[in-house]
């Protein structure tokens, strides 16, 4: 039987990846500077919850980012279980990637004063993901699908490019171009 505290650790544990989600879904709707009362709001906790878990925005920045890494890591393998095809789990596992892009456009204003503490998120950000997005390609190549030869790092870079325009031009659709992007990838 599990003790008590180890019950509470996991409900902790189980609340905090809530406010992660939370957090998240806010950042991706509003960017990383939305106040924290409406994180708060929206996960139904006062804000003094928050900053019990996180202190500083840079904190809860970070660890958001991390979560969603985690996430889009894990996605990967279940999507390609779940997915009627390679390709289309490569391009729901894009999807995903992308809401994580978004969230993660304003990490380096968040992060301004520690220069190192942002090239190791993005040393740990390729470590967890190129490998996934490899392991997608290579299942759509196999699948004949698509032609070999992608290579993950450019498509992962071409996909953050194009999710670049959406702060410059409200007419501008990022999904609707990354969409192409993984459309093009399909043999003819």
């Amino acid at each position: 039987m599990p003790s008590v505290s180890g019950s509470q650790r996991r409900d902790a544990r189980r609340n905090q990846q809530a406010l992660l989600d939370t957090a998240a879904a806010v950042f991706v709707t509003s960017g990383v500077e939305a106040p924290v009362r409406d994180i708060a709001a929206r996960a139904g906790v006062g804000t003094g919850t928050i900053y019990r878990h996180f202190p500083t925005r840079a904190d809860l920045v970070i660890a958001v980012y991390r979560h969603q890494v985690e996430a889009c890591a894990e996605a990967g393998p279940a999507l390609l279980a779940t997915c009627p095809t390679p390709h289309a789990a490569l391009g729901r596992w894009v999807d995903l990637f992308v809401d994580f892009l978004v969230t993660k456009h304003g990490l380096a204003s968040a992060l301004r004063s520690d220069g190192s503490g942002f090239e190791a998120l993005h040393a740990y950000f390729l470590e967890r993901l190129l490998p996934v997005c490899a392991q997608l390609l290579d299942a759509a190549v196999a699948s004949g699908e698509i032609s070999p030869g992608h290579d993950a790092y450019q498509l992962m870079r071409g996909v953050g490019n194009l999710c670049i325009g959406a702060d410059s031009d409200v007419r501008y659709d990022a999904r609707r171009m990354v969409e192409l992007l993984v459309a093009g990838l399909r043999r003819s």
